[in-house]
């Protein structure tokens, strides 16, 4: 690979641009099991560990590869696999609610599949039933399912948003993410104050008084 392309590849990074709004994964992502990856990449993690000069004999480092390799496959890129993604169980709308629900303050940790390096921040997710409801414990996990695998914050908004109309049957759902990125917060610029917001408005809410009351309700303060 040539110095451009090198450079070309950084600035892509950098500019955190988002291609699809599907993940991209090969056709034989899921080929092998979780235990098979989890040996090869225990191995990858121990050769960048090495190459970076690390005495792998130290107890405190001993077993850091294969932690890293669990990691990866079971917990931060959990969400990659499609039989981990969660039940959206929905009900008949008895009590006839036609106004809009709104979960607010959905914790988000993610990954930035630019530089691998943390994204954290906040969820905010609303819809309007046209019939359906949905358990407010599996708004949460949708948000854990899509954020738990290398993301850009454009598309894990779109995903969130899709997946819950797709569950409801219903274009009106929303969702804004408020997020810190570490590969801004601790490498490049090294601005630890900025954040990112992104916003998908689906049916009812590209409405201007629709949208603006979903804002509104995301602004309260949460008494206890």
């Amino acid at each position: 690979m040539t110095d451009k392309h090198i450079s070309e590849e950084d600035a892509f990074g950098d500019n955190h641009v988002c291609t699809s709004a599907k993940t991209p994964l090969r056709a034989d992502a899921f080929d092998k099991t979780d235990a098979e990856k989890i040996s090869i990449i225990e191995e990858n993690i121990r050769q960048i560990m090495h190459t970076l000069g690390l005495d792998l004999t130290d107890d405190s480092l001993r077993g850091t590869p294969k932690r890293v390799a669990k990691m990866f496959v079971k917990e931060i890129f959990g969400g990659l696999h499609p039989e981990r993604r969660p039940s959206a169980s929905t009900f008949d709308n008895n009590y006839q609610y036609g106004e809009m629900l709104v979960e607010k303050n959905i914790v988000v940790y993610s990954t930035c599949e630019h530089h691998l390096l943390p994204i954290v921040g906040r969820a905010h997710v609303g819809y309007i039933s046209n019939g359906k409801v949905i358990g407010l414990s599996k708004m949460n996990r949708i948000v854990e399912y899509y954020a738990k695998r290398p993301q850009v914050q454009e598309r894990l908004t779109l995903q969130i948003v899709q997946e819950m109309q797709r569950a409801l049957g219903t274009e009106d759902v929303a969702c804004v993410i408020d997020a810190k990125h570490l590969c801004v917060n601790s490498r490049g610029i090294k601005d630890i104050e900025s954040s990112t917001v992104t916003a998908e408005f689906g049916g009812k809410f590209k409405n201007p008084e629709v949208r603006k009351e979903f804002l509104e309700y995301i602004k309260l303060d949460t008494k206890y």
